[in-house]
């Protein structure tokens, strides 16, 4: 059977529609072709996309010889997070340091940090205004940088501290900003690398590398240090890395170590602190859900509401688009032939939304992933993709959610500033609501119904 069916238009007017409503544009693509279509995007080959969590497996499939997830991968974030990256990689490097990156991300390694993670999120949310409009995912931004600063960089020095605290959000602002994403490969890679272009620092490039190179720097000393003096017992994750060893004794080098810590900043940082704010835009909108969690954390931090909460709130609102692969020969995906070259993707919103899966999937509805009805939900929850490739920092990820959730519901009573829901909005490569969850915070013991506020 020929390749799948897709829109007519021209690439730059489909890339233009995506950026405009990526939600709208993937739904259309479902609902005028079925669960398998395909995309074209300027510059690039086609994308084939599906719909269904059993198309998905076999998409994830060819992870097992005839398709690249590094390859894609690459070509957009390679320069962000650098070629030794797992992101970037395939094959047998990608096996290396899949196994050696794991044990730090799992397990107990993992749940060792929920008092740090706990403790960063109070004092967060001790400096919230009280009774004014705020937008919550700036401030879900700033618990998740200190995460990465604290449990995964494993950083002590004060002053290296605060270096950090103010490059790594302009590091990572520039590095997905769309003047950055939105050059084609070539250029981009020759604005980053032309020594005559980086003279020119009023480009947004030039301004990339060198707030790059003075994280790298602080990245590089740190390493060195640690290497020369070990910190006993120490759980973060570069000591853990430091310590790892593969099959043949071998130690990560130096570059290697620099590029995961730095993936894990890019993949951990926004991706997290997003998935946090739309946890709380939908809580706020769904009473029912938000009174029975407050009920559970009043009896128990970390029930099993808590996590179905978590879960729902990645089904409703997930953060990537989806988790594309390079094909390096024809596969048959969904009855259709796929020539190589192309890329292949399961497409998580669509997925997540499937109503054979989740009926009524616009509904707020926690208790999908409890009791009965937990395992058909399950099978179609793919917020950290699938197959070999699915998320190493899954298990950290969820548990700075639940973490974060107890800590802020524990401490505040939160209102939505307007009633409508927020819309998903494409900002870099993650989908983010549209006024950045504005909310409203009082300390837990006010007296809500004596305060009004403004806004409509």
């Amino acid at each position: 059977m020929p390749a799948p069916p897709g829109f007519r238009l021209p690439p730059p007017l489909q890339l233009a529609w995506l950026i405009k409503d990526p939600a709208g544009f993937y739904a259309a693509g479902r609902r005028r072709f079925g669960p398998i279509f395909q995309v074209r995007y300027p510059g690039l080959p086609p994308e084939v996309c599906v719909a269904t969590a059993e198309l998905a497996e076999e998409v994830f499939a060819v992870d097992g010889g005839a398709g690249r997830a590094g390859d894609i991968r690459r070509t957009f974030v390679g320069p962000l997070v650098g070629e030794e990256s797992l992101l970037c990689l395939d094959h047998e490097p990608w096996w290396r340091h899949r196994r050696l990156i794991s044990p730090p991300l799992h397990g107990r390694a993992v749940a060792s940090w929920r008092d740090t993670i706990a403790e960063i999120a109070a004092a967060e949310v001790a400096s919230w205004p009280s009774g004014t409009p705020f937008a919550m995912r700036p401030r879900m931004e700033k618990i998740t940088l200190e995460v990465i600063m604290r449990v995964v960089f494993g950083i002590r020095d004060a002053g290296r501290m605060r270096r950090l605290r103010a490059l790594l959000p302009e590091l990572v602002g520039l590095g997905g900003s769309a003047a950055l994403l939105r050059l084609p490969p070539k250029v981009r890679d020759r604005a980053l690398t032309s020594p005559s272009l980086l003279r020119m620092g009023a480009l947004p490039t030039t301004r990339y590398v060198r707030v790059r190179d003075t994280v790298d720097t602080i990245l590089y000393q740190e390493i060195a240090r640690r290497r020369a003096a070990p910190i006993p017992d120490a759980n973060d994750v570069l000591s853990q890395l430091l310590a790892a060893r593969d099959e043949r004794g071998e130690p990560l080098t130096d570059q290697e170590l620099r590029d995961e810590l730095m993936t894990l900043l890019q993949a951990g940082h926004e991706t997290t602190a997003t998935a946090l704010a739309w946890s709380f835009e939908r809580l706020l909108r769904s009473p029912d859900a938000l009174g029975r969690l407050r009920e559970e954390l009043a009896a128990d931090d970390d029930g099993p509401y808590l996590g179905a909460v978590v879960k729902e709130a990645l089904r409703a609102r997930p953060v990537v688009l989806g988790a594309p692969r390079t094909l390096d020969e024809p596969v048959r995906i969904g009855g259709y032939d796929i020539p190589a070259g192309w890329y292949v993707s399961a497409s998580i919103p669509l997925i997540l939304s499937d109503p054979d899966v989740f009926p009524e999937p616009g509904e707020f509805r926690p208790e999908r992933f409890l009791g009965e009805n937990a395992a058909r939900a399950n099978k179609g929850w793919v917020p950290f993709g699938g197959g070999r490739r699915y998320c190493a920092g899954a298990q950290l990820a969820t548990l700075e959610m639940r973490t974060v959730l107890s800590e802020v519901l524990r401490r505040v009573q939160l209102t939505a500033v307007r009633p409508n829901p927020e819309k998903p909005r494409l900002k870099n490569v993650t989908l983010v609501p549209a006024r950045l969850t504005e909310a409203v915070a009082w300390p837990i013991y006010a007296n809500l119904a004596s305060v009004r506020v403004g806004g409509g």
